[in-house]
């Protein structure tokens, strides 16, 4: 992976932490995240008309992730209702390199040796870290966020595969990232209509900026992501992108008053010591 790469993935991540941690601050989390995907939504649509239409064999992979982050939108909302933003985020984000790489490594031809193998493990061995500054009991006091997050970090995988290779079907990442948003509204919308109504309608009225804003920030990251998936093994993008937790971790300390311990300093040297096996 080049340099210029490697940097483009970290402001993706950066960006994800940031939309995340807009989603943590307060008010009903699936109503929070659907507005979000709403403002992405609207972004992406003009930009339809500008780029190629996808092409036939496209279409199965972006249908298919549009169904999966449903499921992921839903479950992410749910695990941040349970739980706080550095418990829920490490064990979202760190699964899901690993069975990424499993499911990329049995099925799948990627540029990845026994070095990115390590680096790989390490550094989600080290996000995972993140989530047991408080010890196993504190971990397992909450069953519905650890349920919640496996289920999320399921989705994660599922949309990683399809999106890395959807994007090297169409052979055009603008046009990939901008339909998947396109698609990813329309179930969230209706089913938040339809349940939340007036809770979405008044999160619109107070919060229609913050809803651009994360929207913003939600299809700059994927963006980045998907393009970077046609130039770049999956499974080190996949992992890369999970660098996002040491942003998480710095926006929950400077602005949702959590804390540092020891245990969570010692796993950033984990991520760290994973991106130099995989000598980004």
């Amino acid at each position: 992976m080049t340099t210029a790469v490697t940097f483009a993935v970290l402001v993706a991540a950066l960006c994800h932490a940031s939309w995340n941690a807009m989603i943590r601050l307060k008010g009903d989390k699936i109503v929070s995240i659907t507005l979000l995907v709403a403002g992405a939504a609207l972004i992406a649509l003009p930009g339809i008309f500008f780029v190629p239409l996808l092409p036939a064999a496209a279409w199965p992979y972006v249908i298919a992730s549009a169904i999966v982050h449903v499921g992921y939108n839903t479950f992410l909302a749910l695990a941040y209702h349970h739980g706080e933003l550095t418990r829920v985020y490490p064990l979202v984000r760190g699964s899901a390199p690993i069975t990424t790489l499993i499911v990329s490594l049995l099925f799948l031809t990627e540029g990845v040796d026994a070095g990115d193998v390590i680096g790989i493990v390490v550094l989600a061995a080290g996000i995972m870290a993140l989530a047991l500054d408080r010890g196993w009991r504190s971990l397992l006091a909450s069953p519905q966020t650890l349920i919640f997050a496996a289920a999320t970090s399921l989705c994660i995988t599922a949309y990683t595969l399809c999106d890395g290779l959807g994007a090297r079907a169409a052979e055009n990442a603008h046009s990939y990232v901008l339909w998947l948003f396109v698609l990813d509204a329309p179930p969230m919308l209706a089913a938040v209509l339809l349940f939340k109504r007036k809770a979405f309608l008044e999160a619109i009225g107070a919060n229609w900026m913050a809803g651009l804003l994360g929207g913003a920030l939600s299809l700059a990251a994927y963006w980045i992501v998907i393009w970077a998936f046609t130039v770049a093994p999956i499974p080190i993008v996949a992992a890369l992108r999970e660098t996002s937790i040491l942003f998480a971790l710095f926006i929950g300390v400077l602005w949702l008053g959590e804390r540092v311990t020891l245990v969570r300093a010692l796993s950033i040297l984990m991520v760290l010591a994973g991106l130099a096996l995989m000598r980004l």
